[in-house]
């Protein structure tokens, strides 16, 4: 079996149950988020996705940068307070969205040979803003991450990594019902 086939196995699985524990709001996704990146990383990397394979080194350390503050939350039922993303923090997530995205995408088309470096920066700098918005349970993380896996469902299927572009099929559809879940959440007492 070939290598490429194999990590696309591998992160799928690893894939499912990260959205499976996200979509639950539990802890253990954190976990699942620090071993997944190494295989992804390496995937991305071998398909010619430069900033998503590096992205994956930022997700191993948001992996445990959102465990640390989901463990050090108060306790509850619940599993901490979901919210909404404050109206402060809109302009500095745009901002740092668009620095964010300018600056992989000039590293990509100065020093690299990908043929996709706007849509691979895009869907990169969205998962950066994404990834911190969930450690902060922020609701409004899911509509980050639906952009993003509808952009790399697509990616992916051009990139001819169909296990994994199914995968992000699967994120795009849950990304919904996590929405979803997570408003529904949010709306119980305390």
């Amino acid at each position: 079996m070939d290598l490429k086939l194999v990590l696309q196995i591998v992160g799928f699985v690893l894939g499912m149950l990260y959205l499976w524990l996200e979509y639950r709001a539990n802890i253990w996704l954190w976990l699942v988020g620090m071993v997944m990146p190494v295989v992804h990383g390496v995937l991305y990397y071998q398909a010619g996705l430069y900033a998503d394979s590096a992205m994956n080194v930022y997700y191993l350390l948001a992996g445990l940068y959102g465990w640390i503050v989901w463990f050090r939350a108060p306790k509850r039922k619940d599993g901490g307070a979901i919210v909404h993303t404050p109206a402060r923090r809109w302009p500095v997530l745009a901002l740092a969205y668009v620095a964010v995205h300018g600056l992989i995408y000039w590293v990509l088309v100065t020093f690299t040979n990908s043929t996709v470096p706007f849509w691979d920066s895009l869907t990169t700098a969205l998962s950066i803003i994404g990834i911190w918005m969930l450690s902060r349970k922020y609701v409004e993380q899911w509509l980050i991450w639906i952009v993003v896996n509808a952009v790399t469902v697509a990616l992916y299927v051009y990139k001819d990594i169909p296990v994994t572009a199914t995968l992000y099929l699967i994120y795009l559809v849950m990304g919904v019902a996590g929405y979803r879940r997570w408003l529904r959440v949010m709306k119980q007492p305390q």
